[in-house]
């Protein structure tokens, strides 16, 4: 009676998917990889006789593909070079460009994220190793082979939240099959205590955000604006608010100007801001697109001696809560009334929250006020499809439905401009 050879165990698979990072696919041959050529080789090949290291590879995209999309997935094909055009990447430019996944700092997450995203792909093939060999999937004439545990797509498009973007070369005569765009607009109804509301989720960067009454920016507790040349939600906000020439020249730096007075008047220059403190200003040039003010809310607590930030899930509770106190404060001689508010995933970037911790964090702020009855239009903004997936899902989940397939188009306040 044959033995069952016994599972490997996480700790050195995860030992072995490391070394792999460090060396990167071009290194596979050179590499002590045991487990990984022992479970690789159990897998269904369309190669007689794989090589070790292809046998190494196939196992890592099948265990990646078994982690389900988002981001998640897209780090780990960055963080082993498995994305398109990554092969040959050093370990550090797949560390940093892994890092910008999560929008984290390269530091923060090596300490952090990449562990747990190395992790979870050791325990995938742990997983596939306890499942033993599996048959391979059949495969139609004249059709490649796909890797086992990859699902084939109508159109021979790549799995979802693969980096790939090629679609199979259709057969003489036969018209391509059209690729859909994901929806950058959607809306999801969410199921209250007593009311179904309308939430909209915009995938685009926040500066072409339309016909919103209120955006929330993060901030760090010094309501020190980043340099306008940045990325991050704060400084898109500040240059999309500055009021320029007609040759691009800066004019008036509106936003970072209100914010400086704000402070100003509340606090000692240089004095530290509690978390969850909001300040208000007005939108600057975003006026023309039909927004109306920003709410600054202090969520990032500055490391001491270093460019990283600390963000508590509780901080950001507590400071959507106080801007919409805030919201309905100004409502008192706002005219017309202030009826909509968006809220990027404060925290999720530099801040180190993932995503679902940001959005969880935002949210019970969000639905108490709504449970109270405020009459409130919310919206989310987020400016990757595998976030705005996640946040859909999350909605979706609390109301028991979605708005039609992908979510509705525009809906109230969304006619931004992707």
């Amino acid at each position: 009676m044959p033995v069952t050879p016994r599972p490997p165990d996480h700790g050195s698979v995860l030992a072995e998917v490391r070394r792999v990072r460090r060396a990167g696919l071009l290194r596979l041959r050179e590499l002590d990889v045991p487990e990984l050529v022992r479970v690789g080789r159990e897998l269904p090949s369309a190669a007689a006789q794989p090589t070790d290291s292809g046998a190494v590879e196939r196992l890592l995209r099948t265990a990646v593909a078994a982690v389900g999309g988002g981001t998640l997935q897209e780090a780990a094909e960055f963080t082993l070079g498995l994305a398109q055009g990554t092969r040959d990447w050093p370990a550090s430019s797949r560390r940093r460009r892994a890092a910008q996944v999560y929008g984290v700092s390269v530091e923060r997450f090596r300490k952090h994220h990449e562990l747990m995203v190395l992790g979870q792909i050791a325990e995938r093939i742990v997983d596939i190793a306890a499942r033993g060999p599996q048959p391979a999937p059949p495969v139609a004439e004249g059709q490649p082979r796909r890797p086992f545990g990859e699902a084939p797509l109508e159109g021979g498009g790549p799995a979802p939240g693969h980096a790939s973007t090629a679609t199979a070369i259709p057969s003489p005569g036969q018209r391509p099959t059209p690729l859909a765009l994901p929806p950058a607009h959607r809306t999801v109804p969410v199921r209250l205590a007593h009311r179904t509301v309308p939430v909209t989720v915009h995938v685009h960067s926040v500066d072409l955000l339309r016909d919103v009454d209120v955006v929330l920016s993060p901030s760090n507790t010094y309501f020190s604006l980043p340099a306008a040349y940045k990325s991050s939600v704060a400084a898109t906000l500040r240059r999309a608010g500055a009021r320029r020439d007609a040759s691009g020249g800066l004019v008036e730096d509106r936003v970072h100007d209100e914010l400086a007075r704000w402070a100003a008047r509340h606090a000692a220059p240089g004095r530290e801001a509690l978390p969850g403190t909001v300040a208000a200003t007005s939108a600057g040039a975003l006026a023309e697109q039909g927004i109306r003010r920003i709410y600054h809310v202090a969520v990032a607590v500055p490391r001491p001696g270093t460019n990283d930030y600390d963000v508590q899930p509780a901080d950001v509770t507590r400071g959507v809560a106080r801007a919409l106190a805030l919201l309905a404060a100004e409502n008192a001689h706002a005219e017309p009334p202030l009826a909509s508010v968006c809220l990027p995933l404060l925290g999720a970037g530099r801040g180190g929250l993932s995503p679902l911790e940001s959005f969880s964090a935002l949210w019970a702020a969000v639905e108490a006020e709504l449970v109270r009855g405020a009459a409130l239009d919310v919206h989310f903004v987020v400016n990757r499809h595998a976030r705005a997936d996640l946040v859909e899902r999350l909605l979706a989940g609390l109301g028991g439905g979605r708005g039609g397939p992908g979510g509705d188009r525009g809906g109230p306040g969304g006619g931004g401009t992707p």
